[in-house]
């Protein structure tokens, strides 16, 4: 399992709600074209961040870099219905970054160490 993490900012004049309603029906859309595994939305309490996090914390679970393509390439599909959820989300966002992480120690490198 792999966790895409996006910081996102939205526009001076987007609604919060507005905002996590439309990630909640973007994100059901992806979950139930099994794009994406579980994910959640979270928001800064109290102001208490560093400057460089951002408002919100999208976590998005995927079981490799297959599946995250999988979400790139929905996305990207000439579909009025994916378009219209994905612009919806798209159009209140002002800045956002990104990261992938992985669980550590992985299985992977676990065994390899083991042998060693």
């Amino acid at each position: 399992m792999n966790v895409y993490c996006c910081m996102i900012t939205l526009k001076d004049n987007a609604k919060a709600l507005l905002f996590a309603k439309a990630l909640e029906d973007w994100m059901g859309h992806l979950r139930a074209s099994d794009a994406i595994g579980d994910w959640r939305l979270m928001r800064r309490k109290l102001n208490l961040a560093a400057d460089c996090y951002r408002d919100f914390l999208l976590e998005i679970e995927v079981d490799g870099l297959a599946q995250l393509e999988t979400a790139f390439r929905l996305t990207g599909t000439h579909d009025d219905e994916v378009a219209q959820l994905h612009r919806a989300v798209h159009d209140l966002i002002e800045t956002a970054e990104f990261a992938l992480y992985r669980p550590y120690p992985d299985m992977e490198r676990s065994e390899r160490m083991a042998l060693l």
